[in-house]
């Protein structure tokens, strides 16, 4: 055999291995495409009990996170109404620490299905956040609603690196069921302490795409959104303080005592006694009202006389014990909205349906964890480093805060956002929707911060329309409206 029917035959065998090469990674794609399609429709929710009729497919059920320990993160996903393919994903997570992001996020405030006041079913959002993203809602940390470990001492080892850790392979594992989304840009968004679980994950994303050389394993992460959140404690407490006395929930005597007892620049407010005794007459005050919504009506049904924030022990060891308040709303239009969500959540069928049980074991859903806030240890004190980090990063981070929740009010959200020291890169203005004032907004060098007008402590309760139209502009990338008219 000549020298040149060598190199063909050779050229030959190469082209058939090369052939081979790709037909088995065609087959292995084609298997992968799959198995994550199968994995995906053994998730579609097809019978969820009173619910409004639909043309958008919704997702629930299990993605684990730790296969050796058991443990597994629940979640709700719904497609955007029109587009899903193309509009981008937005992962939705409410605070506590210890509270449903299916409860609060999915059932009171942006998802496609309210809670009915008629403790039955659910009705139709006309606001919800899915006409114009694709949205995802976690119920994070394990323990929170649905999400479970079968290793006991998971729920021991509970803080902010660990749901972190948890949210970030729980996001991997769910491209890998959905990777129709993976190019999807993605946003993450939450509200309360979420304003400490949100920058936490971003970074990690954020830092994980910059080691990552391999495009498969990158998540395209373009920003965060936050509403009303933690920030930074020492910031966040003199805010809530100063709040209370600028909306005479307190008085001039006790803002003295306070100011002049605690030390607020320090991360470790409450290690003085005297300071302690001088906060509590706070909590006296704002116990004879709703925090979360300072002008509108308590709850005075069963959540009111059986919730932990009634009793004395809540009322005696709050601030003693340095723990923060979980997002629970007991106000709005409905104040007593907890518990129609607690009774939907633990029907058998209803949890049959979103792939929660099996329908014959029923599980005690709360709509808050309260072993968890209990025993939450608060590894972070502020997120203001992430928040530079980030934003010399380029990602796009908007901060809104309802004007009337006593909670983690829009004071302390200023000071914390002040203490960045951004540039301003647009004057404090008005913002407008449906021909009227929203709120009122201020754009830095790398930050857009925004208030909602009359709203309490969790926004879109309060504001749907508003917020639909927030949501909007801020995946867009655009301005609030500045003028009365409307444009279309």
């Amino acid at each position: 055999m000549d020298n040149h029917t060598k190199s063909f035959s050779s050229l030959l065998i190469s082209l058939w291995f090369t052939a081979l090469l790709i037909l088995v990674e065609m087959v292995s794609c084609a298997r992968q495409h799959r198995r994550s399609f199968l994995a995906k429709e053994a998730d579609l929710v097809t019978n969820l009990p009173g619910q409004p009729d639909v043309s958008f497919k919704h997702y629930a059920g299990y993605v684990p996170v730790d296969k050796s320990n058991g443990r597994a993160l629940f979640y709700w996903f719904f497609e955007a109404m029109d587009l899903p393919k193309e509009k981008p994903l937005v992962l939705w997570l409410n605070g506590g620490p210890g509270c449903s992001s299916v409860g609060y996020g999915a059932t009171q405030e942006i998802g496609p299905f309210l809670a009915d006041t008629n403790e039955k079913g659910l009705i139709f959002n006309p606001y919800a956040w899915n006409k114009e993203v694709n949205m995802l809602f976690l119920e994070s940390p394990v323990g929170v609603g649905f999400s479970y470990s079968n290793t006991s001492s998971d729920y021991l080892n509970l803080d902010d690196h660990f749901a972190k850790k948890d949210a970030y392979t729980f996001l991997c594992n769910w491209f890998e069921k959905f990777p129709e989304h993976k190019g999807n840009e993605f946003y993450i968004a939450g509200e309360s302490y979420a304003g400490i679980y949100v920058p936490e994950l971003a970074e990690l994303v954020y830092d994980n795409n910059e080691k990552n050389n391999d495009l498969s394993l990158h998540i395209n992460l373009k920003g965060f959104l936050l509403g009303n959140p933690d920030i930074s404690n020492p910031d966040d407490w003199r805010g809530w303080v100063d709040y209370a006395w600028s909306h005479a929930v307190i008085s001039d005597e006790t803002h003295r005592n306070i100011n002049r007892l605690c030390n607020f620049s320090s991360d470790d407010v409450w290690n003085n006694d005297k300071c302690n005794e001088a906060i509590a007459e706070v909590d006296k005050q704002y116990n004879e009202i709703d925090i979360y919504s300072l002008y509108t009506s308590a709850c005075k049904g069963d959540s009111a006389k059986s919730s932990y924030f009634a009793s004395a022990q809540f009322k005696t060891n709050y601030h003693i014990s340095s723990k923060r308040m979980p997002p629970r709303r007991l106000a709005g239009y409905d104040p007593c909205l907890d518990d129609y969500v607690k009774v939907y959540y633990n029907r058998a069928d209803v949890q049959k349906a979103l792939h929660a049980s099996d329908g014959v074991n029923l599980k005690n859903w709360s709509i808050c964890n309260m072993e968890i806030f209990h025993n939450w240890t608060y590894v972070v004190q502020s997120v203001l480093p992430i928040y530079q980090k980030l934003i010399a990063g380029g990602l796009r981070i908007w901060v809104y805060s309802g004007d009337t929740d006593g909670c983690i009010p829009v004071l302390g959200t200023r000071y914390s956002l002040n203490a960045l020291g951004l540039p301003i890169k647009t004057a404090w203005r008005p913002w407008y929707h449906e021909k009227q004032v929203s709120g009122w907004v201020q754009e830095y060098d790398g930050l857009t911060f925004a208030t909602f007008r009359g709203a309490g402590h969790t926004v879109p309760s309060f504001k749907p329309s508003s917020s639909l139209a927030f949501i909007s502009a801020f995946v867009k990338g655009v301005p609030l409206s500045s003028s009365r008219v409307e444009t279309n």
